[in-house]
């Protein structure tokens, strides 16, 4: 069961006396953060909005939202970082209570099958508080737990769809990866910005998943997309309009390096990056989008849409210079 650091919420309520606030996460929280929110307007007497919009991850906070109705305070419920507050922003942790004691106990005999020695253990903002458990549960089995090394945003054990560098640099010490939690998204991003054997554990259903054969499929597709990308002539270039997603900087590098190239570049911004939005412009052969690198990666569309990784494997190509197929995605950060 999910709990919500409704405590956090109250404390900083009581101190900080806002008139408005708001809450965000994302959907599959907003029944309990509905809730929570009630509670607030009841003990509180203030105005109490819920931000229903979809939210994807600290990169789309949507704060602009929370101005225009005038709230001193977003709490955005779920998606941990490393910092606590961003200016008007609160992060407030949401725990999944659920124990990994016993799939951990099958991860075990699949490592030892597979010759595993040394592991290093990542998860999402739900399950942080089980991996000191899970390290000890595995250096009681004799695996060697290489420890890991959170940066920016992320903790120590923790990875975003788009940002692994607790996994990236500990590749080199580890024979696999452990992700706790029931995410394929995460985990698969664990294997593709790494190589390594990458195994998902799954609480809820009580088994083990591994994950490169996903990996290499998705891996596949986004090379093939570049490939359909080099003769395009008319190329979209598109930044991303939510908050933690404009990048106009390199929007600029992209488009230069592009035009020397000979391509005609479109700059287009979009909040939504979907193949409906896209079908709109039909005279435009590919499309690079600097939004969210998932999008490219683990969607599918009717014409290339390439992320920040994929186009500049592209550039490399278009500067005739050697491309490793099976690196062009084992970065630290995809953005």
């Amino acid at each position: 069961m999910i709990h919500i650091d409704e405590e956090m919420v109250f404390n900083i309520i009581r101190e900080k006396r806002p008139r408005v606030v708001a809450f965000n996460g994302p959907e599959a929280l907003l029944g309990k953060i509905s809730t929570l929110a009630d509670r607030v307007s009841k003990e509180f007497g203030i105005d109490v909005y819920v931000i229903a919009d979809p939210c994807y991850g600290s990169c789309d906070l949507n704060t602009g939202a929370a101005k225009r109705i005038n709230a001193d305070i977003l709490f955005h419920v779920g998606h941990s970082i490393s910092m606590q507050e961003f200016g008007n922003v609160v992060f407030i942790d949401a725990y999944d209570d659920i124990p990994f004691d016993s799939v951990l106990g099958k991860c075990i005999s699949i490592l030892e099958e597979k010759g595993v020695k040394s592991v290093a253990i990542l998860t999402d903002s739900q399950h942080i508080h089980e991996v000191e458990n899970a390290r000890r549960i595995l250096k009681d089995n004799g695996f060697n737990v290489v420890p890991t090394e959170g940066k920016g945003q992320l903790m120590d054990p923790q990875v975003f769809g788009c940002e692994f560098y607790p996994a990236f640099y500990a590749r080199d010490g580890v024979d696999a990866f452990i992700f706790l939690g029931q995410s394929i998204f995460h985990a698969v991003g664990v294997a593709l910005s790494t190589g390594r054997l990458t195994l998902m554990l799954d609480p809820y259903y009580d088994e083990v998943k591994e994950v490169n054969s996903m990996a290499e499929m998705l891996k596949r597709r986004a090379f093939l997309a570049i490939y359909k990308a080099l003769d395009a002539q008319m190329i979209g270039l598109i930044v991303g309009l939510k908050e933690g997603q404009i990048m106009l900087n390199r929007v600029k590098d992209i488009k230069s390096r592009l035009e020397t190239h000979g391509k005609s570049v479109r700059l287009i911004a979009l909040t939504e990056v979907t193949e409906e939005r896209l079908r709109v412009f039909n005279d435009i052969d590919a499309f690079i989008q600097v939004a969210c690198p998932r999008i490219s990666i683990d969607e599918q569309f009717s014409r290339p849409v390439l992320s920040v990784p994929q186009a500049y494997t592209l550039l490399k190509m278009l500067d005739k210079q050697n491309v490793d197929y099976d690196e062009f995605l084992i970065l630290p950060h995809w953005l």
